[in-house]
């Protein structure tokens, strides 16, 4: 940087004597010593540039220099810091490796699943449904759950009563017979799988049940109707297969019996029966057309809170078929929550019962509030690409009956979470069971089921 200097200052120094000839000839040899530096040394840009600038500015301003020779200078000027301009322009930025895009994490398939329990067609539920131009509706039974349902996979209900038809006469306990259009208000509501399969099944005998399967089959043959069959080939071979995606879950059917009522002679075939044998090979035939099997037993000891030994024996023996989850019905109060590993591995899910849904009840006495307090399961059945079906969440809600007489359509249903001390005052249950308050009801919901705590109301725990 010596030379490019002092011929700089030279330069400047005849400039300021008048010496335009001098000046011009070391502008000249100044803006060749500075590009050939700047070819070498391109970290001294910015000095250079200003100096340079300088000295074009300086040179404007002598008075006695002439046209030719300021052209001359200036040219030489803008050709330096033009040279100097493309040797140092910035290097373009290296282009950056394309990054492989990941593989996103596969999603699972899902099932939601919803059970409830007994739909028990006492006098005064039945009654409910008579609207006062004549005509039956069952729709508000169900109007405060309707929503949950429906927004279920799949929704099951324990139709406890056969639905036999206003045309053979409706009745109530101890042996029911219900209007069809409890079936109306099921579909209504949502549920499409509907079990049958109960000890109520045969109280209207065969007439009953043939009533029964006709009305679901031919107002709505979407639905599911298991636990009862019009033909020796339907109890053998018909296993009712829900399918979503690639999840495919099997439903089974049977009740412990029929009160004492001997099956049909020419229809043995008409209600499903907890026989072990008849429970495995139809577990069998499951297996090979589901990843999935569900098996609903009507069951155990009425008014029982915890499960009987025949209950356990016959839970594992299911287990040990590899079953996967079993809701039971039938005690008319709800049972415990448990998982169940057999002796090959096979872990298994019970709800023992999940009690009343709909009930009313002709009872007396400090046992009755328990009764009216049933569960809705909640389940969640995932199966990743390539594995089998699992259970990956569960749970159940509590349910309370509301008994409303005061006019056409009152009787219904509540989620605990919809309920309060008020509504129980004006439960009619009261005049049954004195004891009867929101409290007690959720009192027992919490003995039984500490893990579920889906009331949110309930401060008491």
């Amino acid at each position: 940087m010596q030379k490019p200097v002092y011929y700089l200052a030279s330069a400047l120094f005849f400039s300021l004597i008048n010496d335009k000839i001098f000046t011009i000839r070391l502008i000249k040899i100044y803006n060749k010593e500075v590009t050939i530096m700047m070819k070498m040394k391109r970290n001294s840009l910015f000095l250079i540039l200003t100096i340079s600038l300088l000295l074009s500015i300086t040179l404007s301003s002598c008075n006695r220099q002439d046209d030719n020779n300021i052209i001359e200078t200036n040219d030489i000027a803008q050709e330096a810091q033009s040279e100097i301009q493309h040797d140092f322009s910035p290097s373009p930025e290296p282009t950056a490796s394309p990054q492989p895009t990941p593989t996103p994490e596969p999603v699972p398939t899902q099932v939601t699943i919803a059970m409830v329990g007994d739909i028990l067609l006492h006098d005064p539920v039945q009654e409910s449904g008579k609207m006062e131009d004549g005509t039956y509706n069952y729709n508000h039974l169900f109007a405060n759950v309707k929503e949950v349902i429906q927004d279920k996979d799949l929704a099951i209900v324990n139709q406890e009563v056969i639905l036999g038809g206003r045309e053979i006469g409706l009745s109530w306990y101890p042996t029911f017979n219900g209007a069809y259009e409890i079936a109306d208000a099921l579909a209504d509501t949502g549920f499409n799988v509907v079990l049958h399969a109960t000890n109520h099944t045969l109280d209207k005998g065969k007439i009953g049940v043939e009533n029964c399967i006709n009305y679901w089959e031919t107002t709505y043959p979407e639905i599911a109707v298991l636990g009862i069959n019009k033909s020796q080939e339907d109890q053998d071979n018909n296993i009712y297969v829900y399918e979503k995606d690639d999840i495919k879950i099997a439903i089974l059917n049977y009740t412990y019996g029929t009160n004492g009522i001997l099956l049909p002679k020419d229809m043995p075939y008409i209600v499903n029966l907890l026989d072990r044998d008849k429970i495995e090979a139809d577990v069998i035939k499951a297996k090979e057309l589901a990843d999935f099997i569900i098996l609903a037993p009507h069951w155990g000891t009425e008014y029982q809170h915890s499960q009987s030994r025949e209950q356990e024996d016959l839970a594992y023996f299911m287990a040990d078929l590899g079953v996967d989850l079993v809701i039971g019905t039938h005690p008319h109060v709800v049972q415990p929550v448990k998982w169940i590993e057999s002796e090959n591995g096979n872990k298994m899910l019970v709800y023992y019962s999940i009690g009343n849904f709909v009930n009313s009840t002709v009872r007396r006495g400090n046992d009755v509030t328990q009764r009216m307090v049933g569960a809705l399961a909640e389940i969640t059945v995932e199966k990743n690409e390539g594995e089998e079906a699992f259970i990956s969440d569960y749970s159940a809600r509590p349910v309370i009956s509301h008994k409303d007489t005061s006019a056409p359509g009152q009787f219904t249903v509540y989620f605990a979470e919809d309920y309060s001390e008020e509504l129980a005052f004006q439960n009619e249950i009261v005049d049954q069971d004195p004891s009867f308050t929101f409290e007690l009801c959720m009192d027992i919901w919490n003995k039984v089921y500490p893990k579920f705590s889906k009331c949110i109301k309930v401060i008491w725990d």
